[in-house]
Order: C-alpha cells, then sequence, then structure tokens
C-alpha cells in the first residue's frame, strides 16, 4: 500500500492570537490596537482628558489610528505596521510638544533617494547572444511553436529557444540542468530566457508549476557573474520578492542549488523566523536576497541591508501580494532601487491591479502569457466534484482515502484544503482516527512547525497533509 496506516494519535498544539484593548488611566491618552494578528480595537482612555480617543488597529495595510490622549498627554505607541500592524495614535492637542507621535504605516522611515542627483555605476545585463539554431528559424517556424506551446507575446521579442543547448548558458549552469534531469525547457522557459538574457523587463503570466522559478533564477545568476563582486555592508545583487516563506524558501532551494558552483551566496528573509540569523547573512553580503515584503522592509529600516547595488528584480506572484494588502511595502521597496534596474514580474493573473503596477514601474516591457489570459482551471488536473450533505463528509473521505490507498502509485500524495484553521486540525485528528499519517498547516504553526510539517510531507512519511491556503500556491511536493 503506497501510504501505510499508523496509529499516531495527538493533534498539533493550538495557538490563539491575542487581542490588543485599550488602557485604563486618568490621564493617559488612548492606546492604538494593533499588533494582534486580527487587529484589535483599542479602547480610549478611561476618565482622560476631553481629547481622549481610541485607537484601530489595522488589519492588512498597517493604517495607524485614531487620537491621542488628553490635553497634555503623549502620542497613545506607535504600531509596527506591516501586513497586521496597527498604527500608533497621535498626540493630545498639544502632543507636538508634549508627546510622542505615534508610529505610521511600515516603511514611511524610507524616503526615495533622489536617482536623478546620484552618479550611478553603469552596469550590464544584455548578455544574449542568439544561437545560430534560433536566430536562423523562419516567422513560421516561431508562430508555429509558440502556437503548440500555448505562448502569447506583446513586444518585440527574440526566438523562443527549444531545448537547453540553444539557451547558450555558461557550462556550470548546463551542467547541474543536466545533473537534475531536465528534458527540456517549458513553454516559459523557451521563451522568458531569451527576453531575461537579453536585459528586457519582462511580465510572465503562467500557472503555478509552470518553471517560472528556473526562468528568472538562471539569468539572474548570469547576471550576477557579470558585475562586480559584493562587499561586506552592501546590498543585494538580485532581489526577488515572493507573498510567503514558504515560496521564498522554495525559490532559496533553486537558487542555492545552481548558484553555488558559482559561489553565488543568497539568503532567504521572512517573518515568523529569527532576525539575526537573517541580519548577519544580509551584514555580510549576498548577491541574491529572496524576502517576504514585510520584513525586508524591516531590515531596510534598520540600515541592516540596502538596495543600492540591485540591478536584477523579480516579483514572483505579483497579484498574489497585492491580494494580501503588500501594494505599499512593494512601492516602498522598489523606490529604494535604481531606476535603470531591470524588472521581472511573475503573475497567475493579469488584473487591472498588476497592469498598473508593472506601468508603474517597469520601462518598454515584454509580456508573455503561457494559455489563456482569462483564470481558469489547471487542463492538467482532473477535477471530480462530489456535493454531499456536511455530516456525510467524514465518511466519504475516509473512503476517499481508502481508494487511493488501495489503487495509487508507491509514494503517492494527498493534500487536503481546508477554509479554517479549525476545521484543518479537527479534520487532521478524523484522518489520525481512521489510522492514515496526517500532518497539517496553517497560519498559527511557527517556522519549525511548518518546515517539519513540510519536510515530513516531502519525504513521505506523512503522505496526507491538511492546510489552509497558507499551502496553497506554489507549493512544491516532490519526494526526497
Amino acid at each position: 500500500m503506497p501510504f501505510g496506516k499508523d496509529g499516531d494519535g495527538g493533534g498539533p498544539m493550538r495557538v490563539r492570537g491575542s487581542y490588543s484593548g485599550g488602557n485604563r488611566s486618568s490621564f493617559g491618552g488612548g492606546s492604538s490596537g494593533g499588533g494582534s494578528r486580527g487587529g484589535g480595537r483599542g479602547g480610549g482612555s478611561r476618565g482622560g482628558g476631553r481629547d481622549s480617543g481610541g485607537g484601530r488597529g489595522g488589519f492588512r495595510d498597517g493604517k495607524g489610528g485614531g487620537s491621542g490622549g488628553s490635553r497634555f498627554g503623549g502620542g497613545g505607541g506607535g504600531g509596527g505596521g506591516g501586513r497586521f500592524g496597527g498604527g500608533g495614535g497621535g498626540g493630545g492637542r498639544d502632543g507636538g510638544r508634549f508627546g510622542g507621535r505615534g508610529g505610521g504605516r511600515q516603511g514611511d522611515r524610507l524616503y526615495k533617494p533622489q536617482w536623478s542627483t546620484k552618479t550611478l555605476q553603469p552596469f550590464k545585463k544584455d548578455f544574449y547572444v542568439p544561437h545560430p539554431a534560433v536566430a536562423n528559424r523562419s516567422t513560421f517556424e516561431v508562430d508555429q511553436y509558440r502556437k503548440a506551446k500555448e505562448i502569447t507575446v506583446d513586444g518585440p521579442a527574440p526566438n523562443p529557444i527549444q531545448n537547453f543547448d540553444e539557451a547558450s548558458f555558461p557550462d556550470h549552469v548546463m551542467e547541474e540542468i543536466k545533473r537534475q534531469g531536465y528534458d527540456q525547457p517549458t513553454a516559459i522557459q523557451a521563451q522568458g530566457w531569451p527576453i531575461a538574457l537579453s536585459g528586457r523587463d519582462m511580465v510572465g503570466i503562467a500557472q503555478t508549476g509552470s518553471g517560472k522559478t528556473l526562468a528568472y533564477i538562471l539569468p539572474a545568476i548570469v547576471h550576477i557573474n557579470n558585475q562586480p563582486p559584493i562587499n561586506r555592508g552592501e546590498g543585494p545583487i538580485a532581489l526577488v520578492l515572493a507573498p510567503t516563506r514558504e515560496l521564498a524558501q522554495q525559490i532559496q532551494q533553486v537558487a542555492t542549488e545552481f548558484g553555488h558552483s558559482t559561489y553565488v551566496r543568497n539568503t532567504c528573509v521572512f517573518g515568523g523566523a529569527p532576525k539575526g540569523p537573517q541580519a548577519r547573512d544580509l551584514e555580510r553580503g549576498v548577491e541574491i536576497c529572496i524576502a517576504t515584503p514585510g520584513r525586508l522592509i524591516d531590515f531596510l529600516e534598520k540600515g541592516t541591508t540596502n538596495l543600492e547595488r540591485c540591478t536584477y528584480l523579480v516579483l514572483d506572484e505579483a497579484d498574489r501580494m497585492l491580494d494580501m494588502g503588500f501594494e505599499p511595502q512593494i512601492r516602498k521597496i522598489i523606490e529604494q532601487i535604481r531606476p535603470d534596474r531591470q524588472t521581472l514580474m511573475w503573475s497567475a493573473t493579469w488584473p487591472k491591479e498588476v497592469r498598473k503596477l508593472a506601468a508603474d514601474f517597469m520601462k518598454d516591457y515584454i509580456t508573455i502569457n503561457i494559455g489563456s489570459l482569462q483564470l481558469s482551471a489547471n487542463h492538467n488536473i482532473l477535477q471530480i466534484v462530489d456535493v454531499c450533505q456536511e455530516h456525510e463528509k467524514e465518511y466519504k473521505l475516509n473512503q476517499l482515502l481508502n481508494e487511493i490507498g488501495n489503487s495509487a502509485e508507491a509514494g503517492s500524495k494527498v493534500i487536503i484544503f481546508v477554509e479554517t484553521k479549525k476545521k484543518v486540525e479537527a479534520i487532521t485528528r478524523a484522518i489520525r482516527r481512521f489510522g492514515w499519517p496526517a500532518v497539517c498547516m496553517h497560519g498559527d504553526k511557527s517556522q519549525q512547525e511548518r518546515d517539519y510539517v513540510l519536510s515530513e510531507f516531502r519525504t513521505g512519511n506523512s503522505s496526507i497533509l491538511v492546510a489552509t491556503d497558507v499551502a496553497a500556491r506554489g507549493l512544491e511536493a516532490h519526494a526526497g
């Protein structure tokens, strides 16, 4: 049987977020709510002066809350901003003289450099030399290949390659490609590599699993190897922004595999993990930084790193980052990067918000679309819908797991996506009662727990993963 039953019970520990509340004081100003995961409402001070007021915690955009305390009261405490942080309250009537000003949104302490007054060191970003076979293909042959691969191009794109040898990558990159057993490039790689290696800005629209990570990591390594070395205290040459820590760690794994032979160093910067090791990596100097927007803003505000050397910028899953409310942080980060950089944006969809971001920060970009521009189902997946009553679900789930366990190939895995954390815990316990090895993951799990769960699932020790949408996109579940 591909995944064996075991008798382990015992659900994972539950961790509940706390909610902030107002303080009680005779003179103090109202504290703003915020910082807790859901944002709480901060109550005003009870019995405070005539100007006392409560703050409201921000939920996604980190916007600050109301006025501060009494006439002589100090301002409310500044919130942290970020995805869930709330801003602090301002001072009372005399807050500017006697009280401190409250905190604002994350990134407010970052100022846009005056690039027009700076002397920027020239850098090279066009490394593409077309393979003779690619350059000599007729327009008809190119059109037929794009049609077969469902590639749509908007802009003056070079001809796509049709095999790895035509990409003209350095020998060390080709050796790693062959070592990992890749047969031929995916559609996004075939068309994306010639554009990225040419130094052009690019938008790639493709579903998860299209091979987009390699489509930008390999050109990044070529770009880095043609720049002056990074010294201690200098920021990265390539920056990759991703919406979640899970995706960021997967990107880091690819960057490590293909960058080690030329000593291209990287670090992964994300929330929910200690800042110390991440800060030390940045201070020592790395060529590639893979980061979630919130944690990177923290380090930029503290001066731990800077983006003065950054000439290659990637926005991965841009649509999801905007859905999660990261647009203000993304804009702040991009403002810190020299305007003549190369920018590559990747998205599963192409809504107006993503189009506006591209228009604001990219120059003469080429758009590649794989498949339909409309949001649609992945045709590589067989979808079966079983409509049933709530009380039938547990029985049907056990029945389905038995069918899969008895008929699937060795090493098969099952992912069950659930709407809420509470449901995740309940379903995981139910599956374990059935005797199946299951692990679960949701937003309340620590980074150490998440890493353990993904490791157990990938190696096959637990072949069933129950998760909220924290693991829904970009999850690579290959064995080994």
